[in-house]
């Protein structure tokens, strides 16, 4: 990792611009800084095999740190900023990092360009596998799994973006919306950026105006982001702030199609699409856009099949470092944990999880299509659907005056007496994992409306 880290490195030349947001820093500053960054760590003892655990608001400093230590050969666990400490020591349990680096002060809110971090020594074991990315399963259903990326499995992610038809190019500025913490921001952001000598720009904050105002300001050429972010855009339309774009995707959950549908009529382009995994990276590209439920043909180097209506891919080897899951790997395939088919062109179509399929009175109903009807409801923003024997739906809206009830009515219009939420709760908006991911667990979706009724939000059926 150390020798490829040091090659993007050096790939471009001292002028070139690879970071923006208020000021830019180009590819000799950054390899100033991250030298600079090094030697920091270097005086604490970290090296060779250390493993160091990244708490690091988004900002030039946690990219700069990232390739920092995997310059010094340490595995890095890549830890979000927002969570708390309890949900970081679960994840500190589940690693044993001998160093945390996190930013000397308070956090501030939004992107910022720098942070004084502090490097610390702490009770933890050295890396015991040759991983140099370590991150965890989104949580959305129960205690998050750890996963570790090999310098092989990193560099062969890399180069199938710059493969990719319609990818960033050189030159060109990459609006990146996708947390830098999280796998496509490090990867298909930061480090195919590095070997495309593309320029990453980053948002003061994740709002459609702040969003739209960094778009115009860079004259942006690309732009990536979950779907959330997509459908901010298209709800406050500026398309003169994003003329210069020629290409954006979405990754992270599946793009509903009448998001999809919105941001083209505004805009005038489509969204294209990225699916993958965190224990994976990316699997298929579609960037010139594509009809929903296709996510786009697999990428070059990926070989993927559908077996029992499940999507697998091939791997060398387990993802999951602190024990494997039969269930999720076996016999050199990596199950998903999506439904799916391929067309006869090769596209891979989406039918939804694994888990999204329940019996209700021994009637089988997709939960997905329970959330397409909610999410067809002018006043709704987003919504998922829950449940094995019964169904319970979450809803998202901004609207003040849109009930439970109202929603239960459309939903009769729509769906069969079997389908039917038996519960629908209304919320200003559904909770989400620290990668951006509509939680889909029961428990902590509950909390999360209980807390937000009891201070006077919207209403349950």
């Amino acid at each position: 990792m150390r020798s490829f880290i040091t090659e993007l490195l050096h790939r471009h030349g001292d002028e070139v611009p690879i970071l923006s947001h208020r000021s830019t820093v180009t590819h000799g500053l950054l390899r100033a800084d991250v030298t600079a960054h090094a030697l920091r760590f270097a005086a604490v003892g970290i090296g060779d095999g250390s493993t160091v655990a990244v708490q690091v608001p988004p900002s030039f400093s946690q990219l700069e740190a990232v390739l920092a230590l995997w310059s010094l050969g340490a595995q890095v666990i890549s830890i979000d900023h927002r969570l708390r400490p309890a949900e970081a020591h679960v994840l500190h349990e589940l690693t044993r990092p001998e160093f945390l680096v996190h930013p000397g002060g308070t956090p501030a809110q939004g992107f910022q360009e720098r942070y004084g971090l502090v490097a610390e020594r702490v009770e933890g074991l050295p890396a015991a596998s040759p991983h140099r990315l370590v991150q965890f399963s989104s949580g959305s259903t129960g205690r998050p799994k750890v996963i570790g990326r090999s310098t092989p499995s990193l560099v062969d992610e890399v180069d199938r973006f710059s493969a990719a038809d319609g990818m960033v190019r050189r030159g060109e500025r990459l609006l990146l919306l996708n947390s830098p913490a999280h796998s496509f921001g490090l990867i298909g952001g930061l480090l195919h950026s590095l070997a495309a000598g593309a320029h990453l720009v980053f948002a003061a904050s994740p709002t459609a105006e702040d969003i739209l105002s960094c778009a115009r300001t860079h004259e942006v050429d690309f732009v990536t982001g979950l779907p959330f972010h997509f459908d901010l855009l298209a709800s406050s339309p500026d398309r003169d702030a994003l003329r210069t774009v020629r290409g954006a995707f979405a990754g992270g959950e599946m793009m509903p199609q009448d998001v999809a549908d919105r941001f083209l009529a505004a805009y005038g382009f489509p969204v294209g699409e990225c699916f993958g995994t965190t224990e994976t990276g990316g699997l298929t590209m579609a960037v010139s856009g594509t009809v929903r439920p296709s996510v786009g043909r697999p990428m070059s180097g990926i070989t993927a099949r559908v077996r029992n209506g499940l999507v697998e891919v091939a791997l060398p080897e387990t993802p999951y470092l602190a024990e494997n899951d039969p269930a999720r790997f076996s016999g050199g395939w990596f199950r998903t944990g999506d439904r799916g088919e391929f067309t006869a062109d090769g596209e891979l179509r989406l039918l939804g999880r694994a888990d999204s399929l329940v019996v209700v009175r021994g009637n089988k109903v997709d939960l997905t299509e329970v959330e397409h009807v909610l999410r067809g409801h002018p006043q709704v923003t987003e919504a998922v659907a829950v449940g094995r024997t019964e169904i319970r739906a979450y809803v998202g809206t901004a609207s003040s005056t849109l009930t439970a009830q109202a929603l239960s009515d459309w939903c009769t219009e729509r769906l069969a007496e079997f389908k039917l939420p038996q519960h629908i709760h209304v919320m200003d908006v559904l909770p989400r994992t620290s990668s951006g991911k509509i939680i889909r667990n029961m428990e902590p979706l509950h909390a999360s409306y209980l807390q937000a009724h009891s201070a006077g939000n919207n209403g349950t059926k």
